[in-house]
């Protein structure tokens, strides 16, 4: 039986009632609808629930998506999606570039590309584990503090079985299996979004996004937000409703693993990165999920200008912050993290923090826990690229994208490939695989290329 994951109404209505409380509305008197009838709470970790619900079920589960949708919400006027209101509520936000942009150095974006794939393979196996399993495994093969790929080699066979590795990621990411950088969607991401530039230039729209999708995105390649959206476009909805209609995920991390392209190719210009990263993030997502995008391209677009003394990544996290509404949740969350960062010498403590302020209350794939984490790693390594990889996914939750986030920030600053350690670049054998476009077997050297030509266009 095929049970689709990520689609099943039975299945969503507990991630957006657990949704509707977190944006301000109030779903007590649905949720107890809900479970009167016999409604189970969504899968914590899973995709789908093993079993199909009944068609009762089912018809009663797509009815109170629709009543959720349709609740007020207390916090509407602090955190809108809308560009224009994002703006207005951001009195620091950055001011535009002078024109024509700075030429992006190749090196920094080959090391920037190399960055994100590291840090995203580094993750790969454990991820969906929790904060105790990934301390563990590391812990029994030496590797702890984290310091390099996983093993298998050496954990005990008691271990592995309570806390198996990912069983997609295992065979191509534990440090004994790797043979060049294995398919992710955090590097299919960023790989549409170069042909996106490539096709349409950087004043394209999020019809363009929706367009390219259906034209090069296997719809088996989606997840949460991502696949809610894909399966909205092919039932006739139109941006922006994709990201509203039925979609308890649109607040999660979907749309900031695709704003890398945004940053790299507005080198020095964070408030043009943030306007493209919110037009592709609205086609899938609204106010925190958005936030979460424009806060890294800005963050990015920043640190480009790195390694020319005109910004550290303090300066850069900063920035990203100033296209950020500032009362929204999100960016309360960022300022708690990067203050635990700052306070505490050890990053454990600065973990346990923060899993002890959104563990309860957001699922592990939500932005704000993992926006919070990807900047209390990068400020607590002062921006180093080992440090910042390696606390990023020791820190849990999306273990993967919040080790390619980090990466491909901290590669940046370290400004060409032959500054990151051996240890993590040689593996990759400077080769992708994806089933994005032409790209499967390309090397990042090219992908570099490329995208240098895309920040050099008008």
């Amino acid at each position: 039986m095929l049970r689709l994951t990520w689609v099943q109404p039975e299945d969503l209505i507990g991630h957006e009632l657990r949704q509707a409380a977190q944006d301000g509305r109030e779903p007590s008197a649905v949720a107890a609808r809900w479970r009167a009838a016999g409604g189970s709470q969504a899968p914590l970790r899973a995709g789908a629930s093993p079993r199909p619900a009944s068609r009762y079920l089912r018809t009663l589960a797509k009815d109170l998506l629709d009543e959720l949708a349709d609740l007020p919400s207390r916090l509407r006027e602090e955190e809108p999606t809308d560009l224009t209101r994002i703006k207005a509520l951001c009195p620091d936000w950055p001011g535009s570039a002078s024109h024509p942009r700075p030429a992006p150095a190749q090196a920094h974006l080959e090391a920037a590309w190399l960055g994100r794939a590291v840090g995203c393979l580094l993750g790969k196996p454990v991820e969906k584990l929790p904060l105790t399993a990934i301390r563990q495994l590391a812990e029994s093969t030496g590797n702890w503090p984290l310091n390099t790929y996983f093993t298998a080699r050496g954990v005990p066979p008691e271990l592995l079985t309570r806390h198996p590795w990912n069983r997609r990621s295992a065979n191509t990411s534990l440090a004994e299996n790797i043979d060049g950088m294995p398919e992710d969607d955090d590097l299919n991401y960023p790989l549409l979004n170069l042909l996106l530039l490539q096709r349409h230039g950087r004043h394209f729209t999020t019809t363009d996004v929706a367009a390219l999708w259906l034209d090069e995105l296997p719809a088996g390649r989606t997840f949460t937000a991502e696949r809610i959206a894909y399966r909205n476009l092919l039932t006739g909805l139109e941006p922006p409703r994709t990201a509203r209609h039925r979609n308890p995920f649109r607040e999660w991390i979907g749309a900031l693993i695709r704003a890398d392209v945004h940053g790299w190719t507005n080198p020095g210009d964070p408030a043009a990165a943030a306007e493209q990263a919110h037009r592709d993030a609205t086609l899938t997502h609204t106010a925190n999920g958005v936030y979460a995008a424009m806060f890294i391209a800005a963050t990015i677009a920043t640190a480009t200008t790195a390694t020319t003394g005109a910004a550290d990544i303090h300066t850069a996290l900063r920035t990203g912050l100033t296209v950020v509404p500032p009362g929204s949740r999100l960016a309360r969350a960022v300022r708690h993290a990067l203050q635990l960062a700052q306070e505490h010498e050890d990053f454990e403590t600065v973990v346990d923090e923060l899993h002890a302020t959104h563990a309860e209350t957001h699922h592990w794939v939500h932005a704000v826990p993992n926006t919070a984490l990807i900047a209390a790693a990068l400020t607590h390594a002062n921006g180093d690229f080992t440090g910042s990889i390696c606390r990023a996914v020791s820190g849990g939750w999306d273990t993967d994208s919040n080790g390619a986030t980090a990466g491909s920030v901290a590669a940046l600053l370290a400004g060409t490939p032959s500054a990151l350690p051996d240890r993590w670049t040689a593996p990759l054998k400077n080769r992708l695989a994806t089933t994005i476009g032409d790209f499967n077997g390309t090397g990042f050297d090219t992908l570099a290329h490329l995208t240098c030509l895309e920040a050099s266009r008008p």
